[in-house]
């Protein structure tokens, strides 16, 4: 009888062990769509902009936390397969891609709020630079398309303000007909509208395009870095 009663618990117990595992792999693959998720929103979401930054960094945070996203699909499909067949190789090798996935989520979050802290000055040292030198010209047509989206969908002119434009390669050029500012700074785009810079035709902006660039970045950054550094504390429980 005392056989039967402790193979009955060892059996309730094996029962439990399994619904905890399949409770804790159906968190950790809502954990790792998440993670997928702002890896994949963070670079969809305004990618146009990426060709403006110095730093590859913002870039690769990103797609690190798709890699950690796409595993913990795997991962977790593993985790399933090893739970039900009951096989101690396979749950080996899951536990060991949990100990992979915390990492490099790990270094994702790690990564974005290291460049959170130099993205103001990275800004301030580059863009005005790469906007009056790249804009509209050969071989620069990602940095041109990046430049008037951005004007457009922040309602800014130039890095600081729309003057910035008078040191423009471009502005300097014959391309630019006679215009002061590209046309993107206009707040209704019309043919050669760039002409004219009063305010009540471009767009004049406190801070100008910098301002509103780094707040952009500064908060897909903390995202990255809350998610990615939340995300793998809460799957190292």
């Amino acid at each position: 009888m005392s056989v039967e009663y402790k193979d009955d618990q060892e059996d309730w117990l094996t029962v439990c062990l399994k619904y905890l595992l399949f409770v804790f792999n159906f968190l950790f693959w809502v954990g790792g769509a998440a993670v997928l998720g702002v890896g994949v929103w963070t670079l969809v979401e305004k990618s146009d902009y990426l060709s403006l930054l110095a730093s590859s960094t913002f870039a690769v945070s990103a797609y690190i936390l798709i890699l950690a996203g796409s595993l913990v699909v795997v991962t977790g499909f593993l985790g399933c397969c090893a739970v039900i067949r009951e096989q101690r190789s396979c749950l080996s090798t899951y536990f060991f891609c949990l100990l992979f996935i915390f990492l490099i989520e790990l270094v994702a979050g790690v990564l974005a709020y290291v460049y959170y802290q130099k993205l103001s000055e990275e800004l301030k040292q580059h863009l005005n630079q790469t906007m009056t030198e790249n804009y509209a010209q050969p071989g620069k047509e990602a940095i041109t398309l990046a430049v008037d989206r951005l004007q457009q969908d922040f309602k800014c002119c130039g890095s600081n303000n729309s003057h910035d434009w008078v040191a423009s390669v471009y502005i300097s050029s014959k391309q630019a007909e006679n215009r002061v500012v590209p046309d993107s700074c206009c707040k209704t785009i019309t043919p050669v509208c760039g002409r004219r810079d009063h305010p009540s035709n471009i767009y004049k902006v406190e801070g100008g395009c910098i301002t509103k660039l780094e707040q952009f970045l500064a908060d897909h950054l903390l995202v990255i870095g809350a998610v990615g550094i939340g995300v793998a504390c809460l799957q190292s429980i």
